[in-house]
């Protein structure tokens, strides 16, 4: 691809590999480093002259550092004279709090969906998936599930939590009937893993036969691996825009797929001034 240059953070270097690898690409030679006082040195390594310039940075592990590195490297290619800088941001850092409704942003933003990749995955590894129940562990999520379940043709339930603080939750009511189904919660992100916890042990009481759990980004901070591996999951399926080798080891239940293909069909047309939208529907080849 003329004309591109493909640079990877420091966050996550083995899903800007796959990337690269997709579009047919090296990754650009960039140098990150921390002076003695902790303040972060980028080195970009060649020249981005003219060139259309895409960044793969994700919201994970140290990521005040990570979203700082990230600028610094924009700030240093439109410096160095490129025609175009893109963020390619997996994981949206700062994205959990009430800031993200608000619309801040004044360029040009293309929200990619791992929807596609989420129903591909269920129609190849749940063998009941035509009499299974999609299920919202919260009622923000119900608009994702019901468009889940629109697609698979089959019902919906949903969780109603009342939480007395952030990141505790007090009472659950399930909205729905699970009994004698194959149950798949989907949610946008687990940290913690309180939640679907909670709402695997609410689906197995209301008779469910299983319990999947489907989650965007897996972050599983604090006593999530421990959670998981005590809850009455069959799988615990999370995209890798967060790495997930440590925490595979750590929990079997983990499953991962893998959307550096839409990363890469995304970049690709942008680059070529096509339409992204396509990838909201379809999974690329």
């Amino acid at each position: 691809m003329p004309n591109i240059v493909l640079f990877s953070g420091s966050s996550h270097h083995d899903l800007s590999q796959k990337v690269a690898d997709r579009l047919g690409l090296e990754l650009g030679k960039v140098i990150t480093k921390k002076f003695s006082n902790q303040e972060t040195c980028v080195e970009i390594g060649e020249s981005v002259r003219g060139e259309d310039v895409y960044i793969v940075q994700s919201g994970c592990g140290e990521i005040n550092d990570n979203l700082m590195e990230l600028l610094i490297m924009i700030n240093a290619c439109k410096i160095a004279s490129s025609s175009r800088v893109t963020a390619v941001i997996p994981c949206f850092p700062y994205a959990r709090q009430d800031k993200k409704d608000k619309g801040f942003f004044d360029i040009a933003v293309d929200n990619l969906y791992a929807e596609p990749a989420v129903l591909q995955w269920i129609k190849e590894n749940i063998p009941e998936w035509k009499n299974c129940i999609i299920v919202s562990p919260d009622a923000g999520g119900a608009k994702r599930v019901t468009s889940i379940a629109d697609r698979l043709n089959v019902d919906f339930a949903l969780i109603h939590k009342e939480r007395k603080k952030a990141n505790e939750v007090d009472r659950m009511v399930l909205v729905g009937d699970v009994k004698d189904r194959v149950a798949i919660l989907v949610d946008d992100m687990a940290d913690t893993c309180g939640t679907i916890c909670h709402a695997a042990d609410k689906l197995i009481d209301a008779g469910a036969v299983k319990v999947y759990a489907i989650l965007t980004h897996g972050i599983f901070s604090g006593p999530a691996i421990s959670r998981i591996n005590n809850a009455p999951f069959e799988a615990v399926v999370v995209t890798n825009t967060i790495p997930q080798e440590e925490k595979m080891k750590a929990c079997p239940k983990i499953e991962v797929i893998d959307i550096s293909m839409i990363l890469a069909e995304a970049i690709r047309r942008t680059h070529n001034g096509e339409s992204v939208s396509y990838l909201f529907s379809h999974v690329p080849l």
